[in-house]
């Protein structure tokens, strides 16, 4: 398996799990846009898109970084085109941006509301529409094009949605997306999948969520292993998929997963949400 020269588009990947694929393909030689808002450094958050771009070029890969607000159509094309002309095209999106607020629905004002249908279910929408193009080219060229959503299975359980209605229906819209596009863009060979972690994931988002142990969760490696996985797969046979992190790496055989704990020998993990 190798991402050598594929062409690559991720959201929001100055820090965290984006960051961490964005690594696992650079070591490989992968061409990397890295499409997010940070361009100063965040009092609480580590990494800015500059900062993300010197540890691709760094790990062996090239790096574009480009500022780009998601809630921004314009900003969005822009960013898509200025990657497609630098690199010579796109082979894989990795839609990774999403805003997060677990409030319940007395507590959610609107501009919180907003902000994660304008990240999450907007903005995974107009990116795939920006970036789908320049994958239906590189289908016509054997680039085995991918669009790999950082979103969880789809369920109708009531229990899922009780305690954080907005921020349930804005990641389901997410993987709406993936549904819909894996069906109507199979005739083009572009593979359209989810990923999701089975443990909560140690990030800098995750970190600043009010009594979160993180010594409970697993690192943003076992995602990028699992990407990785995903990315390598036939794009025109493998779509439609809402995996889980640690059922795709069994089904490679890999079922040590101790190196991905926070804390080595960790067996009670914190389980993330929309997994039984």
């Amino acid at each position: 398996m190798s991402l050598k020269d594929k062409k690559i588009f991720i959201t929001g990947g100055s820090r965290g799990i984006g960051l961490a694929i964005a690594l696992k393909a650079a070591r490989d030689g992968a061409m990397v846009a890295i499409a997010a808002k940070t361009t100063d450094p965040h009092p609480k958050l580590p990494g800015t898109i500059y900062s993300a771009a010197q540890e691709i070029e760094a790990a062996g890969g090239k790096a574009l970084p480009i500022q780009c607000d998601l809630r921004d159509e314009d900003q969005i094309t822009a960013s898509v085109e200025k990657a497609a002309q630098e690199f010579g095209g796109l082979d894989i999106l990795i839609n990774n941006a999403s805003a997060i607020n677990l409030t319940p629905t007395l507590a959610t004002p609107a501009k919180r509301f907003d902000l994660m249908f304008d990240v999450n279910v907007r903005g995974t929408f107009l990116t795939s529409q920006a970036v789908i193009p320049h994958l239906q080219q590189s289908a016509k060229q054997g680039g085995n094009p991918h669009i790999l959503t950082l979103s969880p299975p789809l369920s109708m359980k009531a229990k899922w949605f009780k305690h954080h209605v907005a921020y349930t229906m804005a990641k389901y819209g997410m993987s709406m997306c993936v549904l819909g596009m894996s069906e109507e863009f199979k005739r083009d060979k572009i593979a359209v999948n989810a990923l999701w972690p089975r443990t909560a994931i140690d990030t800098a988002a995750l970190q600043m969520i009010p009594g979160v142990d993180t010594a409970a969760c697993r690192t943003p490696e076992i995602l990028a292993d699992a990407a990785y996985i995903i990315l390598n797969r036939p794009s025109d046979q493998c779509t439609g998929n809402f995996f889980v992190d640690d059922e795709l790496l069994a089904s490679e055989g890999i079922t040590d997963l101790d190196k991905y704990a926070v804390v080595p020998g960790t067996k009670d993990f914190l389980l993330d949400f929309f997994l039984d």
